[in-house]
């Protein structure tokens, strides 16, 4: 349940990019103004998570789990029935931030009702949603809207909504939250937990590399001459990706920090091969494929030492980090831009290798905090 309503709320998040003319055409509006409604989805996100998560830390975890899901079926239904600008930019904020909560929500919840020598793999399939969304979720969901009507996209994701919601309801386990308030430490002490800052820092890192090359992609093919179909690239990345998701719940239970360093290790050289190999087609999707296999695992390689070092505090550490990813999709956007305008589209893998040496630094001089003995 929590892969499929996580391959939702990423599909939520993404598909107006795929969908800016027809969107614009049936509101009235530019596409600009409709670019905003990934920027507020992404601005609820960072805003509400954080908050949301630390004020619920005594909540029932499925009482809340179901309330979020309720609150990003209505948000989401409001997206896809109005046809006032201002009504619609609300409700993606309102769904950016119940999104932020339940993403905050699934690693912590997936340990509770976990063995703990499994918990490698149970993050690995919550997290499974990501890259399956952005690999068939928003092309699905832009085909849906092109060939018939955006609205129908936002309603197909409704309906499914729906039935994850009942689906949850009838078979996911309930537990309990932080079942004292001395255990539940102020958002700050959270954030000074040893490896938790550290943790944060490689995800805002790889994820700013990761961000600024994906976002800037057909910038760069245009750039490389290469003649490579972005569509097609993309679905390469795609499918590499889940590839990933599942090389990392093999072996992220018994070999969590060597597998972290591989896989950064491996994301940097890709940069090195986009660059190099810009005129090879062949360079430019075994690039693609070997960053897809060590970027799609991220997210379940850095919640594991999060929760693990976070402990009883594991939610409210674990709602930093859909805040950091937006934050490094935020910035990757400004730096992405900037980097164009000043050197090129060429340049922009680069950003993979650099912002993936700064993970790797981070990683190997704070790894006592991050992979503590015992932990």
């Amino acid at each position: 349940m929590f892969a499929l309503l996580g391959f939702l709320l990423i599909s939520c998040e993404t598909m107006p990019a795929g969908l800016l003319p027809q969107i614009a055409a049936g509101m009235g509006t530019s596409e600009g103004v409709v670019g905003q409604f990934v920027s507020a989805y992404a601005l609820g996100t960072i805003v509400v998570t954080i908050p949301a998560i630390a004020l619920t830390r005594g909540f029932r975890r499925k009482r809340l789990f179901l309330l979020g899901i309720v609150g990003f079926l209505l948000a989401n239904t409001v997206t896809a029935i109005s046809s006032d600008v201002v009504l619609s930019l609300v409700s993606r904020f309102v769904a950016g931030g119940l999104s932020g909560m339940l993403w905050g929500l699934f690693a912590g919840y997936a340990v509770r009702i976990t063995p703990p020598a499994l918990t490698g793999r149970a993050l690995s399939l919550v997290a499974a949603g990501a890259p399956v969304g952005i690999a068939l979720g928003t092309p699905l969901g832009t085909w849906l809207g092109t060939t018939f009507d955006w609205r129908w996209s936002f309603g197909g994701l409704t309906a499914l909504t729906a039935v994850v919601l009942a689906l949850t309801a009838l078979f996911v386990p309930d537990t309990a939250g932080q079942s004292t308030a001395a255990a539940r430490l102020p958002l700050v002490r959270v954030f000074r937990i040893p490896g938790v800052a550290a943790i944060l820092a490689v995800i805002v890192a790889w994820m700013l590399g990761n961000s600024t090359a994906y976002t800037y992609i057909a910038p760069y093919l245009r750039a490389s001459g290469s003649g490579v179909s972005i569509e097609l690239l993309l679905v390469v990345f795609g499918l590499a990706s889940i590839g990933g998701i599942v090389l990392t719940a093999v072996l992220v239970d018994r070999h969590a920090r060597a597998l972290v360093i591989s896989c950064i290790t491996g994301f940097a050289f890709a940069g090195v091969i986009l660059v190099l190999g810009h005129r090879s087609p062949i360079a430019i999707y075994a690039a693609a494929v070997l960053w897809g296999l060590t970027f799609g695992g991220a997210a379940p390689q850095l919640q594991r030492p999060l929760s693990a070092v976070s402990a009883d505090n594991a939610d409210v550490a674990n709602s930093f980090l859909p805040v950091a990813f937006n934050l490094a999709i935020f910035a990757a956007g400004v730096l992405g831009a900037l980097l164009l305008s000043t050197a090129g589209g060429l340049i922009l893998p680069l950003t993979m290798t650099l912002f993936g040496v700064v993970a790797l630094l981070v990683i190997v001089v704070f790894r006592r905090s991050v992979y503590p003995s015992g932990r």
